[in-house]
């Protein structure tokens, strides 16, 4: 999800719109957290409570996952007690972006949630260009939809947030397409039924999607003689990717979309995302960021794989 890999990418319109709300470039947008963190404190004027927390949320993936869970948590505590302000809301928006990104705990989750509604009913938002939900009410629907934390929010554009989240998830029900694999081999979603395909969107500079990648490979490697296809969908190009794919030694396929057609089909404003298909073609589970393997394989799971 998640200012990275939400933000490690967004869509053109979706940058668009965090940039504007976060006063950065688009192209600062489009790289790892931390240095756009960083790029954060010289652009606001953090106040001495503010500056440590900011720094804090800067270091998060420096930390060993073992203490992560409790430091993101403590963070949503500190954030939710600074006086009301406009870094309070950007603060608890950064964290919320960062707290996905792995297998950390329902309870911090929840804190992160309770966090980030509690500073956008303090500071309720106006609408953004488009029609579109400014994004830190979609950063709290994704938490709720896809993280399953209950918050309260009684603001229609949060309202409108979650009902642009059950349109995606609709619309890629029903999605197909047909992209070529790296080695040229054309693939086509729809004529996958049968098997359990996993969608993986990524990219070579994404830190949580390289996270990843070993684990993926690994349940390729279990699951693949009993029908799991992973197709991992990357917009870069082959000249970048080919040699990525092959100092990583994955041997899924690696789709190439150039022209994120597919991305736009999928409504992908970060990566990874991850998209689970039945044996029947139905969209069964998905995620907002980067997973684990036990993340995955409960994924895999609710597809009938164990």
């Amino acid at each position: 999800m998640k200012i990275i890999q939400l933000f490690s990418r967004r869509s053109v319109a979706a940058t668009a719109a965090l940039a504007a709300i976060f006063c950065v470039s688009t192209a600062g947008l489009l790289r790892s957290l931390p240095a756009f963190l960083r790029a954060q404190e010289q652009k606001f004027l953090w106040s001495e409570r503010e500056k440590p927390i900011a720094e804090k949320i800067a270091g998060l993936r420096a930390l060993p996952d073992e203490v992560r869970a409790d430091a993101t948590k403590n963070l949503a505590l500190e954030i939710r007690q600074l006086p009301v302000a406009p870094n309070k809301l950007r603060l608890a928006n950064n964290l919320a972006m960062l707290s996905t990104e792995g297998d950390f705990g329902h309870d911090m989750l929840q804190e992160v949630a309770t966090t980030l509604a509690a500073a956008l009913r303090e500071q309720p938002q106006p609408a953004a260009t488009r029609g579109q939900p400014p994004r830190p009410y979609l950063e709290l629907a994704e938490l709720v939809r896809y993280e399953h934390v209950q918050v309260t929010l009684d603001d229609p554009q949060f309202a409108s947030a979650i009902s642009k989240i059950e349109a995606d998830t609709a619309l890629r029900d029903y999605a197909d397409f047909t992209l070529k694999e790296l080695n040229g081999t054309t693939w086509t979603l729809k004529e996958q039924r049968g098997k359990v395909v996993l969608l993986n969107f990524w990219a070579t500079w994404c830190p949580p999607c390289r996270k990843e990648m070993p684990d993926l490979e690994a349940l390729y490697q279990q699951f693949k003689d009993q029908g799991l296809v992973i197709l991992a969908i990357s917009d870069e190009d082959a000249g970048k990717v080919q040699p990525f794919v092959a100092s990583q030694k994955v041997t899924y396929p690696i789709l190439l979309d150039p022209g994120r057609k597919v991305n736009e089909l999928f409504q992908i404003e970060g990566i990874p995302k991850t998209f689970v298909y039945d044996r029947n073609g139905k969209l069964v589970s998905q995620s907002i960021d980067m997973r684990t393997r036990r993340q995955f394989l409960e994924m895999l799971a609710q597809a009938g794989l164990k």
